[in-house]
C-alpha cells in the first residue's frame, strides 16, 4: 500500500499539484520516509 501512496505522490509532483513543502509535511508527520520524499521529489530532505 505504501508503494501505492509513493507512486500517487510523485505523479502528483510532477504534475504541480502536491509541491516539496506538502511532502515534508507527510514525512514529518510520519506518513512517509525520509527515502520516500526522495524518491517522490528527487532532492534530498532537509528538516
Amino acid at each position: 500500500m505504501a508503494r501505492m501512496l509513493v507512486e500517487s505522490l510523485k505523479r502528483l509532483y510532477e504534475a504541480g499539484r502536491v509541491n516539496s513543502q506538502q511532502i515534508a509535511d507527510r514525512v514529518k508527520k510520519g506518513t512517509l520516509s525520509v527515502e520516500e520524499y526522495e524518491v517522490i521529489t528527487g532532492e534530498p530532505y532537509e528538516d
